[in-house]
């Protein structure tokens, strides 16, 4: 078997209801998108395993839910410290020593460890630091994690610092300080000679087009998270009012024709019909994107679920998939089986037809077979969900339980302002109710019950998949683990 290339285009903040071909009241057109829906399989219940940004990209390259780590909340900044543990194998670990070339472009928003000087201190609310050492050697950047090549940012774009890194060392020092407002908000912070946020997304994708054609003779993992359509939004010029929205769908817009140029770039090269090209987002829409000014013009990026990024609701974390692998998988097709963004290590070793050790992967499970046949049996009994308070919800089936008696994010009810006499948690029935606005909690207690027994053993057993239990790092303080003690 000629192993198929694989290429992982993450979106940053893309909503399910962002791609016509997943919306049919879209406010626009996506058609790079749309081709590649064509061309492949649409998953319609698919998910990140949190509603943010870094621990979402935790559980892609590791397989592992990202409330295993020691970030149990929120996420990470542009000065963080590392959050993949040493000597914990990734994706790119495990493609690269089955053959592989692997490269990132991008965003990371995993932490790395800068040089730095004396009186170090990393800042709240994601602000720049002082006393770092923008000449020296960079610990634990992408290619201490199974990547042979790195060229991209530490955290979000509207994050400091605003300096590339290859491998291991910026490309540059600071030589002044940039700010952006409105939806085009970034924070103040130090900033490299000729970097412009509103380029960069064309500039990752020129460097990903390079590796492609470095790559060609080779078998190659190109993982691809994109800065965009996340803050600051900012689309290129030619993409500005085209639409018909507001600036966040013209960025939408701008993201769609990144999928066009590497799609075309993998024609030129003869390299279309064997190559896995995979579509998502880490997470829903922010509410950044203005949704009063997109519902106005006729478009919702949440579609019909509830909620937006950070929220415990489906809007949080229930995002777009296109797989698209001409030599393999069918065209045209939607699939309607639950999935997680944390299957696609046990995905890739079932494809390379190699066993996974006993650590790697603890929740992933194999989506091959529903690649193979969409309309084929669910792989997955059961899913996770975190938000970004931390509160964990699961899913099985048509019922949806939720820790927490609000959005657990940016939604209302908000934590801490839920009504008075709100029942503790919240469940579901998602097959009659995808709006999630009637709680039946207390018309199914033997479901609450089951479900929970279920999650208290995916938490304890430190895994989620059949296999020797495994340990889960930093304290379990989440409020989570409390509740499921309760049982």
């Amino acid at each position: 078997m000629t192993k198929p290339n694989l290429i992982y285009i993450l979106a940053d903040d893309m909503g399910y209801g962002d791609i016509s071909a997943l919306n049919e009241n879209c406010g626009f057109r996506t058609p790079n998108l749309d081709e590649m829906a064509e061309n492949g399989i649409c998953f319609t219940d698919a998910h990140a395993t949190a509603a943010v940004c870094t621990p979402s990209r935790y559980g892609i390259l590791t397989g592992r839910y990202n409330w295993r780590s020691r970030l149990k909340s929120s996420v990470m900044g542009g000065y963080s410290e590392p959050l993949i543990e040493r000597g914990r194998k990734t994706l790119a670990d495990m493609l690269k020593d089955n053959g592989y070339r692997t490269a990132m472009v991008g965003k990371w928003h995993l932490g790395m460890s800068f040089a730095k000087e004396e009186g170090f201190v990393e800042k709240p609310d994601f602000d720049a630091c002082d006393h770092v050492d923008y000449a020296g050697k960079i610990e634990d950047s992408p290619v201490s994690h199974g990547f042979e090549y790195f060229y991209g940012i530490s955290a979000s774009l509207d994050m400091p610092p605003y300096i590339y890194i290859e491998n291991d060392h910026f490309t540059a020092l600071p030589d002044h300080v940039t700010k952006g407002t409105g939806k085009g908000f970034f924070r103040e912070g130090p900033t490299a000679p000729g970097f412009e946020q509103e380029k960069v997304l064309d500039e990752l994708t020129d460097k990903v087009l390079e590796k492609i054609e470095e790559y060609r003779e080779e078998p190659f993992f190109l993982y691809f998270p994109m800065p965009a359509p996340h803050t600051p939004i900012l689309p290129a010029q030619q993409f500005r009012g085209k639409s018909g929205t507001n600036e966040y769908g013209d960025f939408v817009l701008h993201c769609d024709d990144v999928a066009g140029r590497i799609n075309r770039k993998l024609k030129e090269l003869g390299l279309f019909e064997n190559t896995i090209l995979i579509y998502t987002s880490d997470n829903g829409c922010s509410p950044m994107a203005d949704y009063p000014e997109l519902l106005a013009m006729g478009h919702n990026p949440s579609y019909v679920f509830r909620g937006t990024k950070a929220d415990i609701y489906e809007g949080g974390h229930r995002i777009p998939l296109i797989v698209q692998w001409p030599e393999k998988v069918p065209k045209g097709k939607r699939c309607s089986r639950m999935v997680c963004l944390s299957d696609i290590m046990a995905t890739m070793a079932d494809c390379l037809e190699i066993p996974l050790e006993p650590q790697m992967g603890v929740d992933s499970v194999s989506s091959l077979p529903l690649w193979l046949d969409p309309d084929g049996e669910e792989v997955r009994e059961d899913l996770i969900h975190q938000s970004i308070d931390g509160s964990l919800s699961i899913r099985k089936g048509k019922f949806k339980l939720e820790m927490c008696p609000g959005s657990g994010g940016w939604s209302d009810p908000k934590p801490g302002e839920e009504p008075a006499g709100a029942p503790r948690f919240q469940l579901y029935d998602l097959s009659v109710d995808i709006g999630e606005k009637k709680n039946v909690i207390e018309e199914y207690p033997e479901i609450e019950k089951e479900l929970r027994e279920i999650l208290k053993g995916h938490i304890f057993r430190g895994r989620s998949t059949p296999g020797p239990e495994q340990h889960n790092d930093g304290e379990p303080v989440w409020e989570t683990i409390r509740w499921v003690e309760e049982l």
